[in-house]
């Protein structure tokens, strides 16, 4: 490790989204907390907060909770990230599950100092693919092990198997990928239970797999990639997308004004 790493601040910063604390974080520092947490096997989670988790965590205390007792929760969405500048930090990005995913296993590939990764999520053919993509584009990186869970929920031995089995793979890291709020609500049972560092990134594992066809950068960096979402997946979207970025956008002007009093 290097001197700057070492001497490498983690004092956290974040700021109240619609009550929900997100941090202040850029993408180096975060990819160098994971790094460091999931070497020294610390069992933490993350959260990756769009519109939608930040509006969901307003009316459900359940899922607040989880938000607010997360090692790290980042400003997924274009919105998230737009009402963090609004709100005078200037310089925030969007911190999204895919391009965080992408973005480590490009650094994990480089170097062996990095921990190696288990999936935890999705389908079968989902999984078998992703690692394949994975192992084609990342011949370095360290995968332990990957696991497809049932639709249902987990029978309490079958939940002990795989956090065992996560445990004693020697995984740093577990990508998770069950969507919203499923995914986040698992990490915070597996909290002090599995080792490593846990992060939900929602529909990750099918872009990067191929099965679903991710939003064209210009969209992307437009911050309308959840107008792509939508117009692919309209029956199960379009109460997400269009009544909960209704109530955001709602809920962030009043809290904009609330901020100028």
């Amino acid at each position: 490790m290097s001197e700057v790493e070492i001497n490498f601040t983690f004092a956290r910063k974040t700021v109240s989204v619609l009550g929900a604390f997100i941090d202040v974080i850029d993408w180096d520092l975060a990819l160098h907390k994971i790094k460091v947490w999931g070497n020294n096997r610390d069992s933490r989670y993350i959260c990756i907060c769009n519109a939608h988790s930040v509006v969901t965590a307003s009316s459900d205390i359940e899922f607040y909770s989880v938000i607010q007792n997360a090692d790290m929760a980042t400003s997924d969405g274009a919105p998230v990230a737009w009402l963090m500048r609004k709100l005078g930090y200037t310089q925030q990005q969007r911190i999204n599950g895919p391009d965080l995913m992408w973005k480590y296993c490009t650094e994990a590939n480089k170097s062996a100092d990095w921990p190696s990764v288990y999936l935890y999520g999705s389908r079968e053919e989902t999984l078998s693919a992703l690692q394949l993509r994975l192992a084609e584009q990342f011949p370095h990186l360290k995968i332990a092990g990957a696991y497809s869970p049932p639709f249902r929920a987990l029978f309490p031995l079958e939940e002990v198997n795989i956090i065992n089995e996560i445990n004693d793979s020697g995984a740093g890291v577990v990508w998770v990928s069950l969507g919203c709020p499923k995914q986040e609500k698992w990490m915070a049972a597996q909290h002090g239970k599995v080792m490593g560092v846990m992060i939900g990134v929602g529909a990750a594992f099918d872009y990067h797999a191929g099965t679903v066809v991710r939003a064209p950068l210009w969209m992307q960096n437009s911050g309308l990639e959840w107008l792509h979402r939508l117009c692919t997946e309209p029956r199960r979207l379009w109460k997400r997308y269009l009544v909960t970025n209704t109530l955001f956008i709602v809920k962030a002007i009043g809290q904009l004004i609330h901020k100028d009093y």
